[in-house]
């Protein structure tokens, strides 16, 4: 039996490109790799990882030209109200972290629907991260636990690493075992930094759009190749 993530985190880079090398509208390169999310999430399910995040809106994002921002908006909308349906069936359970106020009212609601809906699924945990950079996650639960410190709830020995994960918004995600990055870029681009600390990171030149399910096989292959030794030896791991 091959060794297995329980927890995939991946950075879907690359759409843009993929549509230029085309000559096609950036937009059109978003709708394929909706497609692509679609085929890695059924394909993460029937493997039985049980966490799987994806990037799927940065808090960087919005710097982006308004109309690119507003099709990516609809699209995730339209993606939401697609695949209820497949989640049940496939009993994954979808969560999302990030700071969701910003998200257009429509997109609130129909998430959070989505998010009830399914939160009784025992399967594939699936997470979206909306709206998400970890220095912010990390500088929210920083002032959270000072004013915390600072009204007497809890004591300043008392913070620990624990503490700080309670105070996240990914608070019950597990270590990051594998994080996969598409379009031949080797960067984490602020993206689950707290949970990434020993993942093992496996980068692609695929383009996201292009991303199969035979590539995710091809990550988790190499991932069970590794030696994950969290600072002992060879010789510990072994004895």
């Amino acid at each position: 039996m091959r060794k297995l993530p329980e927890h995939v985190a991946i950075i879907m880079d690359g759409n843009g490109r993929w549509a230029n090398q085309r000559g096609k509208q950036r937009i059109l390169g978003h709708k394929k790799g909706a497609s692509a999310v679609r085929e890695v999430i059924e394909e993460a399910a029937r493997q039985k990882i049980k966490f799987l995040t994806l990037f799927t809106f940065s808090t960087e994002n919005w710097s982006r030209p308004e109309d690119e921002v507003g099709v990516l908006m609809r699209l995730l909308l339209s993606s939401l109200k697609k695949e209820f349906n497949r989640l049940i069936k496939n009993n994954i359970k979808l969560k999302s972290i990030g700071d969701l106020d910003r998200l257009p009212s429509a997109v609130r609601e129909e998430l959070n629907y989505v998010v009830d809906k399914t939160k009784n699924n025992t399967g594939l945990t699936l997470t979206l991260a909306l709206n998400y950079g970890a220095k912010e996650e990390l500088t929210q639960a920083m002032k959270t636990i000072a004013n915390k410190v600072k009204n007497s709830i809890i004591s300043i020995e008392k913070v620990d690493q624990s503490t700080i994960n309670e105070h996240l918004y990914s608070h019950y995600l597990p270590p990051v075992d594998l994080l996969i990055r598409t379009s031949g870029e080797e960067r984490i681009s602020n993206f689950l930094l707290w949970h990434i600390a020993y993942a093992e990171l496996y980068f692609t030149k695929i383009l996201w759009p292009d991303f199969s399910k035979e590539d995710l096989n091809e990550a988790l292959t190499n991932y069970g190749k590794r030696e994950r030794r969290f600072g002992k030896t060879s010789e510990q791991l072994t004895t």
